[in-house]
């Protein structure tokens, strides 16, 4: 296939939008959220009048929506290449999901068992075990970072580990520098001192292909809003301990997962909408020069090979995408880009770039750049724990974050105004 980006652009209304000096914005703000394709918004309107309902009523309503609930975890199931959809569970957001599983896993806790979290998290999977730490007087250690790079300091990661290790989470794609963390090898040193393995993969979804069984983890997370879709978190875990672990529910509730893990009405319409994301996955996974038509997957295999081969197709394109940013930031006296560089080096990296200037706070300069129609974050984005590491607690960095919607064009836009400061 080829990878037809004007094609991929008219799928999104939001990007036509003429905003700033008449142009329309450069979203660079991706890793906060991305924008959405049409036919998302179409389904998350079109639910409200075709199938508006709650589970479990013998009336066509209902029936649609049991439906769409069904597909939406098959589907997903296929995204993460998950053994079996039950393992899938929906919730509001990462961060609310994180927390349930924390307030369960702690029930399995004793004082004195220990975790071991890194300093290149976002607060979602650092925050829940600090909070779990504190009421059941459970140790914490942290693995460190490599500073000229961004990457997690393996090394430190080992020395954290002992016998009374219980649990290591980490994040797949750290969220600020965008480093790619080795996670088969970590979920290899948890289960080798009989440690659980929870994986933040929120950053990495919308980049590169996701296989569970391949990561090996036990417990992981991702969010719709940061992969093209509707704000739906999603909770993947393990067969048996999604059933074994203690879930905090309603009584009438399911009592075997994935429901038991989604007590409460769901945001049917984000279902919906999420299934409307996948063919949107489908058609990129298909598409051509002229950018073909839908062809939808009869199967559970044929969906997930579109699928990977769709995220594939964006890892590529993106790829060559950051390389130009990182040698065209490189090439400015005052930035510092803090992270992996090397051309060498891109397939250990999402296209999240983070950088300082020399004269300029990075609220000023996410300002400027702001008022040029050129939308990137400044702060820490919640990696608190990574930006204090990094000296950079009080201000933080900017953040330039590609979308596979980006352009070459749209860079050179950057970095002509970066110059022009």
């Amino acid at each position: 296939m080829s990878y037809n980006v004007e094609a991929i652009r008219a799928q999104f209304p939001s990007l036509q939008v003429p905003r700033e000096g008449g142009r329309p914005a450069v979203f660079f703000d991706n890793p906060a959220g991305t924008q959405v394709p049409q036919r998302v918004i179409d389904a998350y309107a079109a639910y409200f009048t075709e199938a508006n309902a709650n589970l479990g009523g013998q009336f066509a309503t209902s029936t649609a929506t049991g439906a769409i609930v069904d597909m939406a975890r098959a589907r997903l199931a296929a995204f993460l290449n998950a053994p079996s959809p039950s393992e899938i569970v929906f919730g509001p957001n990462t961060t609310t999901l994180m927390m349930r599983l924390s307030r369960s896993l702690a029930t399995r806790l004793a004082p004195g068992d220990e975790i071991v979290l890194t300093r290149l998290d976002h607060d979602a999977n650092v925050a829940p075990w600090l909070l779990i730490a504190r009421d059941c007087s459970l140790e914490v250690r942290f693995a460190d970072l490599n500073e000229g790079d961004c990457t997690l300091n393996l090394a430190s990661l080992e020395a954290a580990l002992s016998e009374k290790t219980r649990l290591i989470a980490t994040c797949h794609a750290a969220n600020a520098p965008g480093t790619l963390n080795p996670a088969p090898l970590i979920a290899e040193l948890a289960h080798s001192v009989g440690a659980l393995y929870v994986l933040d993969a929120v950053q990495s979804a919308p980049h590169v292909p996701l296989d569970v069984q391949q990561l090996g983890c036990d417990f992981c997370f991702v969010s719709a809003y940061k992969f093209y879709g509707p704000h739906v978190g999603v909770m993947w875990g393990r067969k048996e301990l999604l059933e074994e672990l203690p879930a905090y529910k309603v009584r009438p509730a399911p009592q075997h997962a994935p429901g038991r893990w989604e007590t409460g009405t769901a945001a049917y319409e984000a279902l919906a909408a999420m299934n409307a994301l996948m063919d949107y996955f489908a058609w990129l996974g298909n598409t051509s020069d002229d950018a073909g038509d839908l062809l939808l997957a009869e199967s559970y295999e044929g969906e997930r090979l579109i699928l990977k081969r769709a995220l594939a197709a964006i890892r590529a394109y993106e790829s060559d995408l950051v390389g130009q940013l990182l040698a065209e930031l490189a090439a400015i006296p005052e930035i510092t880009i803090h992270g992996i560089r090397e051309p060498a080096r891109l397939a250990q990296r999402v296209p999240t770039v983070l950088i300082t200037h020399a004269r300029l706070k990075p609220r000023e300069l996410a300002a400027r750049l702001g008022a040029r129609g050129i939308y990137a974050w400044h702060g820490d984005y919640y990696a608190r724990e990574f930006m204090q590491r990094m000296g950079h607690g009080e201000h933080g960095m900017l953040r330039i974050g590609l979308g596979h919607y980006n352009t070459a064009v749209e860079i050179e836009r950057l970095i002509a105004a970066l110059r022009e400061f």
